[in-house]
């Protein structure tokens, strides 16, 4: 009998997107465009009568234990049925648009049907996490993005839909001051009708043209405030590519001289494309 799993997903950045109300859940979700990054979160589950979970997030000052726990976590466990002691990790700031709400549920999900042997396929490990994501309104694409690696450019709704996947190699550097309320943004008709008209006309193909296509939305989204404004004046300075991610108050760039443009603005996070997606990492008797 296995009592410990531990399961990792990538997070993600969203450069542009825009919102899909489908007929259920499964098909209510973004199409859009963005980066699958290495660091997501990792998750550990022990088996335990009674569900629990702990967020842990690791910065240069050293582990705080967010407050709260994470209720779409918790809702998960109970769709699944699958009560355990689950210890989340990152090392990026929660809610600042790393998709590390997504990265949660979907190594929550993962570890839990190996805790458990519930035999979960992919598909159902990513539309558990995806529906709890959009009851929770904490996020419209990333589950599906997270599924795999790369520049991730999703033509469709759900996860299910069409992905298009670009690999880099390329480091990509963010700051950020913060989170901005995703329901907040999305609640809004005035600021949903200009991320719709915003959307890009083409597809971007690889990551320098994804940042042109971000930042064009970004700007015509009417989504950049004055902090990030700053930062991405610093980075035209420079002839940095960079943009705003989506949806958090921070910004994400490329290139040479990425750091130095942003290095004045708070902690610099040096982050890796991804080269897959969420999986099982081990299993402990």
């Amino acid at each position: 009998m296995v009592e410990r799993s531990i399961a990792r997903s990538p997070g993600h950045i969203s450069g542009y997107f825009r919102r899909c109300e489908g007929p259920d859940i499964a098909s209510t979700g973004s199409v859009g465009g963005g980066i699958v990054i290495e660091e997501g979160v990792t998750v550990v589950a022990v088996r335990a009568r009674t569900p629990s979970v702990r967020v842990m997030v690791t910065a240069p000052g050293g582990t705080t234990i967010v407050p709260g726990g994470s209720p779409s976590v918790e809702y998960l466990m109970e769709q699944l049925g699958a009560p355990a002691a689950l210890t989340t990790r990152c090392s990026l700031p929660i809610g600042a648009g790393f998709g590390l709400s997504a990265a949660a549920l979907l190594g929550t999900g993962t570890a839990l049907s190996a805790l458990y042997d519930l035999g979960l396929s992919r598909d159902e490990i990513a539309r558990a996490a995806h529906d709890a994501e959009v009851v929770y309104r904490t996020g419209l694409g990333d589950v599906a993005a997270a599924q795999g690696g790369g520049i991730a450019i999703r033509r469709g709704a759900g996860v299910r839909a069409r992905i298009l996947r670009f690999p880099s190699d390329m480091p990509v550097f963010a700051v950020s001051f913060g989170p901005i309320s995703t329901p907040t943004v999305l609640d809004s008709p005035d600021t949903m009708a200009r991320v719709r008209a915003a959307f890009p006309a083409s597809e971007p193909e690889g990551l320098e043209p994804l940042l042109q296509a971000s930042r064009e939305f970004a700007e015509r989204s009417g989504l950049v405030t004055e902090r990030v404004r700053a930062v991405l004046a610093s980075c035209d300075d420079a002839g940095v590519p960079a943009s705003m991610t989506m949806l958090g108050e921070g910004v994400f760039a490329i290139g040479p001289g990425a750091r130095h443009a942003l290095c004045r603005f708070g902690q610099i996070h040096q982050l890796t494309v991804a080269r897959e997606g969420f999986r099982l990492l081990e299993v402990r008797p």
